[in-house]
């Protein structure tokens, strides 16, 4: 788990820094600073960068998705296997009033399946070839309507636009913190520009701070929608069946092959206990049971 976070931690602080060394060589502050860009002049930068960013990683989600997994959409079936999994997403998909998403399957060895996509109509829906292979049709059904839950909730433009908001948020704050600090740092001295070195250094510092209390708020976010996207599951596919399926999953002991960048998509997470399991992006697969039976 600690790997993990060191991976999210670094992930966020490369991409943080890359984004505030493009906007110091391109002079994007201190345009903005030499023009007395107020606070609404300061949002409308960071929503650019903040909500631009998140959005263009929804659009080409899809395409990420199918390059990192190496999922194969299945546009003929080859068999009845694949036959029926196309026929289950269907009558899902027609139940839940969506849009037929394209469907695929990929190589791992845990029980797992993912959706993600721009749109209710523009959406994928693949499954680990461990699942298909270590669960019944009953239990791939709900799996499946589990993951047209989220489609169906607008689950992934939800994520994005509460990931686009978060972003921009930490954009400002870092920045009217970080002019606080340069000028405190400065003798309170008037700075042509957007300030000094103080200022470049803090700003940094802070948005990987801040980035990471918002991402406490994603993966809570995260956590919700798993028990939604369950009680979706239940009602396409039976609650039975739904409960069933997670069952089976705990068989998966927090195994997770699925790339970082996806594995929030997926409907099996990691274990977490304690402190962790605020990073966690999937409750405990009891909680999940239990959340379902309660429901009845």
């Amino acid at each position: 788990m600690f790997k993990r976070i060191a991976l999210f931690v670094a992930t966020n602080l490369a991409v943080i820094v890359l984004l505030t060394c493009v906007c110091r060589v391109l002079g994007i502050d201190q345009w903005a600073a030499q023009r007395g860009m107020g606070l609404g002049g300061l949002i409308v930068f960071a929503s650019v960068f903040g909500m631009g960013g998140a959005f263009i990683s929804l659009a080409i989600s899809k395409w990420t998705a199918k390059m990192s997994t190496g999922a194969k959409v299945i546009t003929e079936p080859r068999n009845e296997s694949e036959r029926w999994l196309l026929d289950t997403v269907r009558r899902h998909a027609e139940k839940a009033g969506i849009g037929m998403p394209e469907v695929a399957v990929y190589d791992a060895p845990e029980m797992n399946a993912f959706a993600t996509g721009m749109s209710r109509n523009n959406a994928l829906v693949a499954v680990s070839t461990g699942l298909l292979q270590q669960m019944d049709r009953e239990q791939v059904s709900a799996v499946l309507g589990h993951e047209i839950g989220h489609v169906a909730n607008g689950d992934m433009v939800t994520l994005t636009l509460i990931q686009g908001v978060l972003n921009t948020l930490v954009i400002v704050l870092a920045r009217i913190v970080g002019r606080v600090v340069d000028s405190w740092m400065s003798g309170g001295r008037e700075r042509d520009g957007e300030g000094g070195i103080g200022y470049f250094v803090v700003v940094m510092i802070l948005q990987v701070v801040f980035g990471l209390f918002a991402s406490l708020i994603v993966m809570w976010f995260s956590r919700w929608r798993e028990f939604r996207a369950d009680a979706a599951g239940a009602q396409l596919a039976g609650r039975a069946s739904m409960i069933s399926a997670l069952q089976r999953l705990s068989a998966n002991h927090g195994d997770n092959t699925l790339p970082q960048t996806i594995q929030a998509f997926g409907i099996s997470g990691h274990l977490a206990t304690g402190v962790k399991r605020l990073f966690m992006s999937h409750p405990p697969i009891e909680e999940r049971i239990a959340a379902l039976q309660a429901a009845r």
